[in-house]
């Protein structure tokens, strides 16, 4: 055996201490592969819980969206139907105000009653009158101005003179705006 030199067991040394230095560096990317894998896997779970939350979300809207039309369509689903009778509010109107005219007291009462359970089961689905009355403000969002005359006093002029149709909403809706003559 031969005696190594100083600088010979330097150098082995040196060798000894680059491998140990190589070998905790590849432990060290292993670490942090291990890391980055979790970390992706992290952000993998957190994209998939963040796409649930917004579905989750946006079926709850969709849920209530429709339980709102839903609820709309119940509300006016028999509006074609009230629309179509309203002509016959309106003549049961007519008659009973030529019929107050005579002097057919019972064909009166029985006109009457039959107008009133007919208005009253109108009302059962949802039917109102918009009231309107001589003196009240004109409201273009409300009110159909069929034509415009001048004001008997200052006090009416901008208001409505006369009621020449009734109106009607059936729920929140208007279905049929009242006509009115206006003064100017």
């Amino acid at each position: 055996m031969s005696k190594k030199t100083k600088a010979e067991e330097i150098e082995d040394i040196i060798s000894e201490t680059s491998e140990s230095v190589n070998e905790n560096s590849e432990v060290q990317e292993e670490v942090q592969n291990e890391l980055t894998a979790e970390e992706k896997l992290q952000e993998d779970l957190d994209k998939e819980k963040d796409k649930f939350l917004r579905l989750f979300a946006e079926f709850e809207n969709y849920k209530k969206r429709t339980s709102k039309e839903r609820m709309d369509l119940f509300k006016t689903a028999g509006q074609e139907v009230i629309v179509s009778l309203l002509p016959v509010l309106d003549d049961f109107d007519r008659a009973l105000k030529e019929l107050s005219k005579t002097d057919e007291k019972e064909l009166f009462k029985g006109i009457e009653l039959i107008s009133n359970k007919f208005k009253e089961t109108l009302k059962t689905k949802g039917l109102q009158e918009i009231k309107v009355k001589q003196g009240d403000a004109f409201d273009a969002e409300v009110h159909d101005a069929i034509t415009q005359i001048a004001a008997p006093s200052k006090k009416l002029k901008g208001k409505i003179i006369d009621v020449i149709e009734k109106g009607f909403t059936l729920g929140d809706k208007i279905i049929r705006h009242p006509k009115v003559v206006v003064g100017n």
